[in-house]
């Protein structure tokens, strides 16, 4: 079987991991988280960079951060992970969701004024498979009607818009380190802040509302309790594993776009007879190859695909089903507008085998059964 994803872990993982236990520096905020964080702010160029246990948690400092409350409005699209959501519904608002934009399976910025009210608070884009959302259009729009905006950059890394890393445009940005990512410590994540006026909450948030971090740097003589908060900091174990990772992020990043371009190639000339569609990456937007997809004409041909690959040995597999259309969907959001293509693309999507390290041979096998697939049926 293909397996649709594996994590990469360098050698030198090993290694790290050995020094962390005989230095016993197990707790977070030591050498190789203080080694992530400070790769992360030089590659995004962001104020700050605090790894967290992981993005969902990330999202959860950005809601505390910016006081959302009870009867706020946040708005972000519905094709996305429960997680951009559950931040800020924990905190009382009510999520307000936009539809996507077909080609990109990103919020459409053209309909983000429309849902905008007097209760709006934020702005969450959400940047699909790694290519940026419009965010000239979204900030100008924030700037405007004074809105934050937090982007959840949890596919993100090493992707950039206009040349600026995702994550570092807004005013918060927040990306995953899970086993799922081109970049992983199993569990992980970390939030960047571009507005230097959230970094000191930020680290007091982080670490159970003390000041705990500016007690260590010397900067007070003793710390307490300051503000609300809870236990984010990434273990050294992690951050270990995740900055061996990220010493190898250029080559990371390479194999991986080989790896969509060879999909790309391979696949045109099923697109050009019309059986599927492929992904499309605005001329402003580098991505990072975080995934390649798929999309067939509707659902009960999506099903048929799933299982002729199934039955081939590759492991293929749908995203995620649109959060309004869910329980928690109908009782703590609405949407705004209509679902023209939220949930009709999300019913034709289907995301293919894309790890580091995956062999050419399996992508042209893979490319190959797809075409006999529509030979076949």
């Amino acid at each position: 079987m293909i397996s649709f994803s594996k994590p990469m872990v360098p050698e030198c993982a090993v290694e790290y991991l050995k020094e962390v236990l005989f230095c016993k520096e197990l707790a977070g905020d030591n050498t190789f988280n203080k080694k992530c964080n400070l790769w992360i702010e030089e590659f995004t160029k962001t104020k700050k960079s605090l790894l967290t246990t992981s993005c969902t948690h990330a999202l959860e400092m950005a809601a505390l951060l910016i006081n959302i409350n009870e009867g706020d409005e946040v708005i972000m699209p519905s094709y996305t992970f429960t997680s951009t959501a559950n931040a800020f519904i924990l905190r009382g608002a009510q999520i307000v969701f936009v539809d996507i934009r077909p080609d990109t399976m990103n919020m459409d910025e053209n309909l983000i004024e429309q849902a905008i009210s007097e209760k709006t608070r934020a702005i969450v884009p959400v940047h699909y498979a790694g290519v940026g959302c419009e965010m000239d259009t979204i900030l100008s729009i924030a700037r405007q009607r004074t809105l934050i905006v937090i982007e959840d950059a949890a596919q993100g890394m090493m992707s950039t818009y206009n040349g600026k890393a995702l994550g570092s445009i807004g005013d918060l940005g927040a990306y995953s380190f899970h086993e799922t990512k081109n970049y992983t410590c199993g569990e992980g994540g970390a939030i960047l802040i571009s507005d230097k006026r959230y970094v000191e909450r930020a680290e007091i948030i982080r670490e159970k509302g003390t000041n705990r971090s500016q007690f260590f740097r010397g900067e007070v003589d003793k710390y307490g309790w300051q503000d609300i908060g809870s236990s984010w900091l990434l273990s050294e174990l992690n951050a270990a594993v995740l900055y061996s990772q990220l010493e190898k992020a250029a080559e990371i990043n390479e194999n991986r776009l080989t790896t969509w371009n060879l999909y790309m190639e391979a696949l045109s000339p099923i697109k050009d007879k019309g059986h599927i569609d492929l992904p499309y990456v605005p001329a402003e937007c580098k991505h990072n190859a975080h995934m390649f997809y798929i999309k067939l004409k509707e659902i009960d041909e999506r099903t048929k695909m799933i299982n002729y690959l199934r039955e081939n040995g590759i492991y293929a597999v749908f995203h995620y089903v649109p959060l309004h259309s869910s329980p928690a969907g109908l009782k703590f959001s609405r949407f705004s507008g209509k679902d023209r293509y939220t949930t009709k693309e999300s019913e034709r999507l289907l995301r293919l085998p894309l790890f580091y390290g995956i062999a050419g041979d399996d992508i042209a096998y893979i490319c190959q059964k797809i075409k006999t697939f529509y030979e076949k049926f």
